[in-house]
């Protein structure tokens, strides 16, 4: 058994008895719909993200490239999981809290210092301290795991939604009427022509590069954390290819591939490369997957969406069973506004 995983209902806590990471589906599933429970309104509506995490940080990139910010609120957690039953010894769930800006508090295990910056939310709603609290008000499954991004519906105080991919679809095309400017109202990350390809890529990616970086890391069997290392190196090289003939992973045009697959990858060299030891090779190391990451990282939505205090914080502090002391490495600090060369002309 792997018993030094403690913390249920944690991502660390989805390991198959062949110590593979096994991801569990989200369940909240609604869309939103004029004439159904969740109407597309402004100010009902908050989005609640960890601007660590790959999953809700791709929905709060579409809220910003639609013009969104204004419509519905967002709530960010701190960085660092802590306890969400501090009180009940019985209760060892760690995972998202609210902190007011200023607090300093600690990892799960009782380690580190680690303070709330100023985009950090005191709550998101209904005085919750924990993105668990939103999930018992609203009568979630005891088994559920209590995950970000989610949609959170104040009028009827329950989750809209908590699927990061489905979220992302929602705000493309169901807040038309709201966005902040035509510009933004013309953004389609999921348009009709390519939607096979999209459908296409997002599938590989997100098994062997989105989900891929997690069962290396979280693999407790060196055979699983070998099949999954050469299946994520294998992919990324298949995008390293796919960038050689085309500016974006699905052609022409940016879409929500490359929101996905950019979630992981600004990640990668700060984080995954030492964290969940996927380190064959740095994205940097690329030639135009390196340069692909720059132009993305420059685009505003994306940029606002990226949080490198946030994200080294989150991945170094919040499991004690993949890094007990909480200690925050260096990192490559790769120069992310170099030119970066992507404007063309195709292929290369």
């Amino acid at each position: 058994g792997h018993s030094f995983i403690a913390m249920d209902r944690t991502a660390v806590a989805d390991v198959s008895p062949t110590g593979a990471f096994a991801r569990k589906a989200s369940t909240f599933r609604n869309a939103f719909d004029a004439n159904g429970a969740h109407p597309p309104e402004a100010h009902r509506y908050v989005l609640v993200v960890s601007l660590a995490c790959p999953w809700a940080t791709r929905c709060l990139a579409a809220l910003h490239a639609k013009g969104l910010e204004d419509v519905l609120d967002v709530a960010v957690t701190h960085p660092v999981w802590g306890k969400t039953r501090p009180n009940d010894p019985n209760d060892a769930h760690a995972g998202w809290r609210f902190v007011k800006p200023g607090t300093v508090v600690t990892g799960p295990s009782g380690r580190g210092a680690f303070e709330a910056d100023a985009r950090c939310s005191a709550t998101a709603c209904e005085g919750a301290e924990f993105v668990r609290d939103l999930y018992e008000i609203c009568g979630a499954p005891t088994e559920q795991r209590f995950t970000v991004p989610l949609i959170w519906d104040t009028l009827r105080k329950t989750i809209v939604n908590n699927e990061s991919s489905e979220i992302l679809r929602e705000l493309n095309t169901k807040f038309q009427d709201f966005c902040s400017s035509d510009a933004a109202r013309e953004v389609d990350l999921y348009p009709e022509h390519l939607r096979p390809k999209i459908d296409e890529i997002n599938q590989w990616v997100y098994d062997d590069i989105n989900n891929g970086v997690y069962k290396c890391g979280f693999a407790v069997s060196q055979s699983a954390y070998d099949e999954a290392v050469k299946n994520l190196f294998s992919a990324l090289d298949r995008c390293e290819e796919l960038l050689a003939r085309s500016r974006y992973i699905a052609g022409d045009v940016f879409t929500e591939a490359d929101v996905r697959l950019f979630m992981t990858l600004i990640r990668f060299d700060e984080v995954y490369v030492v964290y969940f030891k996927t380190n064959k090779k740095f994205i940097h190391q690329y030639e135009h997957m390196g340069a692909y990451v720059r132009e993305l990282y420059q685009m505003p939505a994306l940029r606002r969406a990226t949080d490198f205090a946030h994200i080294k914080q989150h991945y170094f502090a919040s499991h004690p069973s993949l890094n007990p002391h909480a200690i925050v490495p260096c990192g490559p600090n790769v120069d992310l506004d170099a030119a970066h060369g992507r404007d063309g002309p195709y292929p290369r």
